[in-house]
């Protein structure tokens, strides 16, 4: 193994889709990141050289004018990209999880009305689930949509949307009480298609500016305000009210590989980072590397990249098989988002004082490490996804 994170038994399409991103993410993205990030400006250019290879596109059937590529394909792309700058995958992620939940669960209109121009990158995505005083109980959700007519009503607010100002459709996770017994019936997504940009952007529908972050900057994160947004009842994702939950549920599991593939760029490049300056930097008389106190922190570093990205890519293969994947998924965002934390905090310490510097990468990738421990569920939520799981298939009998 000349180099970390491999991954093996790979097409030659994937193969090539794959290092065109990296050559993409070492001339367009590493040399700009840091300067874009300080300003928290949108990357533009960036975005548009990914709409000229078809990112946006990648998991789109190719009938509706993607590039039908696998999860795997996308998980190996956002790691590739994160290693270059979180933000940019973000811009991305959420577009994702929407097209993956029309093209599971849109009807045949929708995904006719919607995937062709999402795979050109001209409709953008983004994911609207969590609310100010939420938290991870979904089932809690206030937003509410009335029936009256042919349209819904909906009255409410909604929080922490990445690309909320610049995407221009939004799946929209709110209660409508047309459902079962049980909370989790009676959640309907919404496919609500808006302008880009920020205020009134539609009536009855207020997106506020950016909420200014730690980390994650460049993509911009909003708060979504609805007062009285009609909405045609054929905006109903897969004309099923009820099934919201059901539906993005299915796209959180792919938003957690996703996390975890963000995950294990920012490792990769805290360790590249590290190895090339604990080689460069010297103290009595010698290289840091070649002491051992380093060279045992840049071993379990390197373990701790390799562990997380071959967890992440199980959790992508098994939800391309179809397969249920809400404990590989869990594992793979509990792991990497924690080794990613720990890889970065090492890498810092190598640095030492430069890593406190704003002219050092590290400093950067430091703040967006812990965003990784909280995006599509914190760690306890994952543990509790995968202690249900695995009670699940360990009950004990008799």
């Amino acid at each position: 193994m000349a180099r970390l994170a491999q991954t093996a038994g790979l097409t030659e399409v994937q193969a090539e889709i794959l290092s065109t991103v990296r050559t993409f993410v070492d001339k367009e993205i590493i040399p700009h990141a840091q300067e874009l990030e300080h300003a928290d400006a949108y990357p533009a250019d960036i975005v548009e050289g990914m709409k000229e290879m078809g990112l946006f596109g990648l998991t789109i059937p190719e009938e509706f004018g993607g590039l039908g590529e696998s999860l795997l394909t996308y998980a190996l792309v956002v790691e590739e990209i994160a290693r270059g700058w979180m933000s940019v995958s973000g811009v991305i992620n959420t577009h994702f999880i929407v097209a993956h939940m029309i093209s599971r669960h849109g009807t045949i209109e929708q995904k006719q009305k919607y995937l062709p121009k999402m795979a050109q990158g001209e409709i953008r995505g983004s994911f609207s689930m969590s609310e100010p005083d939420l938290g991870s109980d979904v089932a809690a959700i206030k937003t509410r949509a009335k029936r009256d007519g042919d349209e819904y009503v909906i009255d409410g607010s909604k929080m922490w949307l990445t690309n909320g100002g610049s995407s221009n459709l939004i799946a929209l996770l709110v209660k409508t009480d047309e459902g079962g017994e049980k909370a989790h019936q009676n959640l309907t997504t919404f496919l609500v298609d808006k302008p880009e940009g920020f205020g009134e952007v539609a009536p009855g529908l207020t997106i506020p500016g950016k909420i200014d972050k730690m980390g994650y900057k460049g993509v911009d994160t909003t708060e979504a305000v609805f007062e009285g947004y009609r909405i045609p009842a054929t905006q109903v994702l897969g004309h099923a009210p009820g099934q919201g939950f059901a539906f993005m549920m299915d796209g959180i599991e792919v938003g957690r590989v996703n996390v975890a593939a963000r995950a294990c760029g920012i490792a990769i490049r805290a360790f590249e980072l590290a190895i090339s300056y604990a080689q460069q930097r010297t103290t009595f008389g010698k290289p840091i590397v070649q002491h051992q106190a380093i060279a045992f922190k840049l071993a379990e570093m390197a373990t701790k990249v390799e562990a997380a990205h071959l967890m992440m890519v199980n959790a992508a293969r098994l939800k391309d098989t179809g397969e249920r994947n809400d404990v590989a998924a869990g594992m793979a965002k509990l792991i990497a988002s924690e080794y990613c934390a720990e890889v970065t905090q090492e890498a810092f310490r190598i640095h030492g004082g430069y890593g406190y510097s704003k002219e050092y990468e590290i400093e950067r990738l430091m703040r967006e490490a812990p965003f990784l421990l909280i995006g599509e569920g914190t760690s306890e939520i994952q543990k509790t996804i995968i202690s249900r799981g695995l009670l699940r298939d360990y009950r004990a009998r008799g």
